[in-house]
């Protein structure tokens, strides 16, 4: 509300032909103020803002009902519900209406009550990602995280992928790590692992091969619900431990040097006193988790069968997660399949194996075989520093044709 000495000045201004922006600056007032005081005539010296319009009692509960029902937690369709009933009502009157029922609703969704599992019964896992420096480059790294639910013990993995073959391969080296097999591995709903979550009838349909790896480990493969990670909030605070404590702001030289420091500091991990179970996760998991975990398999179960298809690049090479195997160069811009398997790398042209190489982990490596360069003369020009040996066996060399443009030059210069 404005003075009324001030509204009386600025109608005196105004009928000395000033401006409304000009008396807004002399009186101190907003434009739109004097405008809507000029506009108002000599029968009001002041202006009473309109009051807010607020619901009636009845008309709140009326508002909260159609939010939680038919308006389906929309207050814009409250309103317009509102106003079909003939009660008009802005948007945010009605937000103010039903803001105590969607806070109570909201508390209800996001909370939690902690599940804790009996010794030996769960594992979870999941995959998370960082950019490490590595060799002098920037490479993204997958790390696979699992956890023993009731110790808390950790296990991770350094991978340059997260298909189906990295999470077996990832999970199954965490139950060589812990010694023993859980009775159910608890993940998300990656795709990998997961075709179909139906949350309305409750029901998951696994991936067939990590079905076929559960069962080879006799272990349950659960998946948590849609948009309810916190389910695995064990290992979703694991992956975060991992990334900030463990590889924060750290390089590393090779890829075997990464792997050698998460080694090193899972030992750690094992020792320091965890914040919910206030003990140490290897003495928790020494006195009552070893012995309920089931034995090992007799036999190491294979857990990586990848197959890719791949066009061979002109320099003789197939990129396998920015790894480079070499082929023999007939094959170049030829398509292959390359099998990985937890050691070797196959590749296959036309059913045949034409390259089996040691499967090599460090990013951006080549992995070559000299005898699939043989016969191009390029190459071994360039690694013996001839550069001219291909002319050689025409029985030239570049100093002939140099000469001969020398000699030429001197002719024309006579």
């Amino acid at each position: 509300m404005v003075e009324q000495e001030v509204v009386r000045r600025m109608r005196a201004l105004a009928e000395m032909g000033w401006g409304h922006k000009r008396i807004a600056r002399e009186v101190g007032v907003a434009r739109n103020t004097v405008r809507r005081y000029l506009r108002a005539g000599h029968g009001a010296d002041t202006q009473v803002r309109p009051k807010a319009r607020r619901l009636t009692a009845a008309e709140q509960q009326r508002a909260v009902e159609l939010w939680g029902a038919a308006a389906e937690g929309n207050a814009v369709v409250v309103q317009a519900l509102l106003g079909q009933e003939g009660v008009e009502a802005s948007v945010r009157t009605v937000q103010r209406a039903v803001e105590k029922k969607r806070r109570q609703v909201h508390a209800a969704q996001v909370a939690t009550v902690r599940f804790e599992t009996k010794p030996g019964q769960q594992l979870q896992v999941d995959f998370g990602e960082k950019k490490v420096r590595v060799g002098g480059q920037v490479v993204k790294v997958f790390l696979l995280v699992a956890v023993l639910s009731f110790s808390r013990r950790l296990f991770v993995r350094a991978l340059l992928n997260q298909r189906g073959d990295d999470w077996r391969e990832g999970v199954a080296a965490a139950f060589l790590h812990f010694g023993g097999v859980p009775l159910e591995v608890l993940s998300d709903n990656a795709r990998p692992l997961v075709d179909e979550n139906n949350r309305q009838a409750g029901t998951v349909r696994f991936h067939p091969a990590w079905v076929q790896f559960c069962r080879d480990w006799d272990v349950t493969p659960k998946a948590c619900g849609p948009y309810r990670a916190r389910t695995k909030g064990k290992t979703e605070s694991g992956v975060k431990y991992v990334k900030r404590n463990a590889l924060a702001g750290r390089d590393f030289e090779a890829f075997g040097a990464l792997e050698a420091h998460l080694a090193q500091w899972m030992r750690e991990a094992d020792e320091r006193v965890h914040g919910t179970t206030h003990e140490r996760p290897l003495a928790r998991f020494e006195r009552e988790e070893k012995a309920a975990l089931r034995a090992l398999p007799v036999r190491v179960l294979p857990h990586r069968h990848q197959r890719l298809t791949r066009k061979v690049a002109h320099d003789a090479l197939v990129d396998v997660d920015t790894v480079r195997y070499s082929v023999p160069h007939r094959l170049v811009r030829e398509r292959v399949e390359v099998q990985v398997a937890e050691a070797q790398v196959r590749i296959f042209h036309e059913g045949r194996v034409v390259a089996t190489h040691a499967r090599s982990l460090e990013p951006h490596a080549r992995v070559v075989d000299p005898a699939h360069w043989e016969g191009l003369w390029r190459l071994h020009a360039v690694e013996s520093g001839e550069k001219s040996s291909a002319l050689a066996e025409l029985g030239r060399t570049l100093g002939v044709y140099t000469e001969v443009v020398e000699q030429a030059a001197k002719r024309g210069a006579a």
